[in-house]
């Protein structure tokens, strides 16, 4: 059983290399003590920019640190999921105290208070002060953990906007609260729920019990997502869960496939630039930040533009890459394309000619510029 779950575990620390982990300690005055934590940082953080990244706090960091940590590390670099920074919380000596609660309320109780107190009024802020974590924020918790989690959504202003419970060994009562608190939400929130045919039985029971209701509750303002995975058991299901949650979470975030391509944007009322921008401005209002233009979605916008015809688009989006990228190529080959579109072969070739200079991107580099060159010139002596 563990087996497999240490495999998991060493996939991540191999994807995990590059990005930037420190363990570090904070002194808590909450309980009068320091408290030892784990903290992934994105490859690409700058403490001087001027830019937010989503939160996600992993309870029981002692081992769920590394398998999340690694696989929003691996979703991150393909761009499929945003940046993000990682908090894992060390309680390998205090577990059973951190997830203290009264047998009576089902509520956290005396250090389990302390445990929760310290979460929010003091690990939250510290991270949110010293390394610019956004409004955005995720919990991941397995076990008694995964139960823990739910205190926090309970809360009338929940300081979280993902919850991730793995095999939750839900107290008491806390089904039946879920279930009211879900019903209500006047926030948008993900809840993922998970298990597995060979997890802990009486843990299973229960949360299938809870999916049934789960999913029977319409609130717009929840999105919820269940698995039940098969051939796994309480230790594996956490390294089919995390990816399938992340994947899930940063759904409206995901880079324009084939099927949006066909079924949103080709369809779309206004033009493809106009999808592009309301897309962007989604992901702020949802996630709280704003997310790089990538190539991806250019190249989609492009295509579309050009399938549709629309001039205008194509030029707004030109413009809109230049502003974004002045240094790359990616500016001169989409003005050089809107040109050509519109038929003024000069200005394209000229425009063509001035990304020699610059920077590559991942898609166009100076073989291409000049391929288009040549084309553009073939066109202009046959007119």
């Amino acid at each position: 059983m563990k087996t497999s779950f240490s495999l998991v575990i060493l996939l991540c620390v191999v994807l995990n290399l590059n990005a930037q982990t420190i363990n570090k300690t904070i002194e808590s005055t909450v309980f009068g003590t320091e408290r030892e934590f784990k903290i992934q940082l994105p490859r690409n953080y700058n403490p001087d920019a001027k830019r937010s990244y989503p939160l996600v706090l992993v309870l029981d960091g002692d081992y769920l640190f590394e398998p999340v940590a690694g696989n929003v590390d691996y979703q991150a670099y393909w761009e499929d999921i945003p940046d993000c920074i990682i908090i894992g919380v060390n309680q390998n000596e205090t577990r059973n105290e951190d997830f203290l609660y009264d047998t009576e309320t089902f509520l956290p109780a005396d250090s389990g208070t302390s445990f929760y107190e310290f979460i929010e009024q003091e690990l939250v802020p510290y991270v949110e002060d010293n390394y610019g974590a956004s409004n955005y924020k995720m919990i991941v918790g397995h076990d008694l953990g995964a139960n823990f989690i739910n205190y926090f959504l309970l809360k009338e202003q929940p300081i979280f906007r993902a919850y991730v419970a793995l095999s939750p060994n839900y107290t008491t009562e806390m089904v039946n609260k879920l279930q009211e608190r879900l019903s209500t939400l006047k926030q948008e929130t993900f809840y993922y729920l998970a298990t597995a045919d060979a997890d802990v039985n009486v843990y299973k029971t229960t949360i299938l019990e809870a999916n049934n209701r789960f999913k029977a509750i319409k609130n717009l303002k929840l999105q919820y997502k269940f698995n039940n995975f098969k051939d796994a058991n309480h230790y594996s299901l956490v390294g089919q869960g995390i990816p399938k949650a992340l994947n899930k979470i940063f759904a409206l975030y995901k880079p324009i496939n084939s099927k949006e391509y066909k079924e949103k944007i080709l369809v779309f009322e206004g033009s493809p630039y106009d999808y592009l921008v309301k897309k962007y401005a989604d992901i702020e209002y949802f996630y709280g930040f704003k997310k790089p233009l990538i190539e991806n979605d250019i190249r989609a916008i492009a295509a579309a533009s050009n399938k549709k015809d629309a001039i205008e688009s194509l030029e707004k989006l030109a413009e809109l890459i230049r502003i974004e990228f002045p240094n790359s190529m990616l500016g001169a080959y989409y003005m050089g394309m809107f040109h050509e579109k519109d038929g003024d072969l000069k200005k394209a070739l000229l425009r063509y000619k001035s990304g020699l200079t610059l920077e590559p991107s991942q898609y166009i580099d100076k073989e291409l510029m000049l391929q288009k060159m040549y084309d553009v010139q073939d066109a202009m002596k046959n007119d």
